[in-house]
């Protein structure tokens, strides 16, 4: 039952939204809106408060083909006026006992991820650079039980209908349990993004991960896209997304595929 439950949300967030496109459709003035919206949400360093809540549903892990359960709530702050923007990753994790048809190994709060950029002012290119920090949260069972820092950054831009750009961060252990595996392990994210009006969009966003502890099977590597539209719930506007990716390189133990929800909030300065 924990396991279903934060798919049971998204997919009913997912519900709400569809039911009230009839009102905004009858409400033409938003459409402008609503693109700009869309534009603004498929970039992580807009000037724009938002709550994002993304589910990540892994399958096909282990011998028995178990499911992962990962809901990301990810809260993004800009200040100073769009100069420094932080985004702090609070993942909730249900993770099976891969050794069986049937069972939880465990389930709670992992690792959180804490990441502040500075974004200078600039102009058709837009890019970002700060510190990351990995919290030991998760404990254990959950996470790498290790204090972990480093760098991230990112660039962008934005021509006509598109957003095309790139994310990238390592981190790297520095404190905590001294028994647990030293953490040396980084994320690229490639993300492009096509309008295609009144809020609708297609976009491909897929999460490279690789472990740099490992002598092998150190790569995920995922392929895939999806796409979205931004609703209004009253006067809060919500992005809602989807998107399948498949994994063309994984560890012999890692999943086949991932399907992405999200559920974005978003509260224009």
């Amino acid at each position: 039952m924990l396991r279903q439950l934060p798919l049971l949300t998204v997919v009913s967030i997912f519900a709400a939204g569809t039911a009230l496109h009839a009102q905004e459709a009858a409400e033409p003035a938003t459409a402008s809106e609503a693109t700009a919206l869309a534009t603004a949400a498929a970039n992580p360093i807009a000037n724009l408060i938002s709550l994002p809540l993304q589910l990540n549903n892994d399958f096909g892990l282990g011998p028995y083909d178990r499911t992962m359960n990962v809901l990301n709530v990810q809260p993004v702050i800009p200040l100073f006026g769009g100069k420094i923007v932080t985004r702090t990753i609070i993942p909730f994790v249900w993770i099976p006992d891969f050794s069986s048809e049937s069972g939880q190994r465990t389930s709670g709060l992992a690792n959180i991820l804490a990441t502040a950029w500075y974004v200078p002012s600039s102009g058709d290119l837009m890019w970002g650079v700060g510190p990351v920090l990995a919290m030991p949260t998760g404990g254990e069972e959950r996470g790498s039980d290790k204090w972990s820092a480093g760098l991230s950054g990112l660039v962008l831009t934005q021509p006509g209908p598109w957003t095309i750009g790139l994310l990238a961060n390592n981190i790297w252990s520095f404190a905590g349990n001294e028994e647990a595996d030293d953490v040396n392990e980084g994320v690229i994210q490639y993300f492009v993004t096509l309008q295609l009006g009144n809020g609708w969009y297609v976009n491909s966003a897929p999460i490279i991960t690789v472990d740099w502890t490992l002598d092998e099977d150190k790569w995920k590597v995922p392929f895939g896209a999806g796409g979205g539209k931004v609703l209004f719930l009253g006067p809060l506007p919500v992005n809602l997304q989807a998107g399948a990716y498949w994994y063309a390189v994984k560890p012999d133990f890692g999943p086949d595929w991932q399907l992405r929800l999200q559920a974005q909030f978003m509260f224009p300065l």
